[in-house]
């Protein structure tokens, strides 16, 4: 059975980050969300954008302690702000990141976070992505242009795509493409059929 962690911040945006739970699980796949803490205070108890409390299953200490256990197949995070930007304030979901995408897992992010989170691990380098429109500045969340050109050289935005796949690292464009963006998931990690069934049972457009 697959494996995915689900990141949640507070000020996360909950279309983003229920709907790839709800398929992946929908799929078989054994999905825990993940509360990061913010401002060094880790909570269970994650509030949304739009003032939704969701309970993760566990808090990223938690998660760390597991250091003989394997990585997880897949990490997702989900955008809206300051969600992405809380995301991407925690160094140790930074480093979880790039050492998910170092041992080829998948990584996958939307709205915000592609820019906001994966631009400051590198994973961008070199990948098509897409994201937000208009979130584009880089250099605002990844310690100025020098360092920003670094972390994402040859990285190429595809605009107007709802989600885009390059190799083990997948991104969505926004809360109006996340179950397109979810299902993209479920056929990365549990193949084209059981997309389809999924995609047939939920009566999707």
């Amino acid at each position: 059975m697959a494996k995915a962690v689900v990141f949640l911040a507070e000020g996360f945006e909950e279309i983003e980050a229920i709907t790839p739970i709800d398929y992946l699980r929908r799929a078989g796949v054994q999905v825990e969300t993940v509360a990061i803490p913010v401002g060094g205070k880790a909570d269970a108890l994650v509030t949304g954008s739009h003032k939704i409390p969701v309970k993760a299953d566990l808090t990223f200490d938690e998660l760390a302690m597991r250091s003989g256990d394997e990585l997880p197949d897949a990490v997702v995070v989900p955008g809206g702000m300051p969600g992405a930007a809380n995301i991407g304030s925690c160094e140790l979901a930074v480093d979880f990141i790039k050492n998910m995408f170092k041992q080829n897992k998948l990584v996958a992010a939307i709205c915000a976070a592609p820019v906001v989170v994966l631009g400051k691990t590198g994973v961008l380098r070199n990948k098509k992505y897409t994201c937000y429109p208009g979130m584009k500045q880089f250099a605002d969340y990844c310690g100025g242009e020098e360092k920003a050109a670094q972390l994402t050289a040859g990285a190429v935005l595809v605009p107007d795509q709802p989600f885009v796949v390059d190799q083990n690292l997948i991104t969505g464009r926004g809360p109006g493409a996340a179950e397109q963006f979810s299902m993209a998931l479920v056929e990365f990690l549990c193949g084209a059929e059981s997309a389809a069934k999924i995609k047939a049972g939920s009566v999707q457009r």
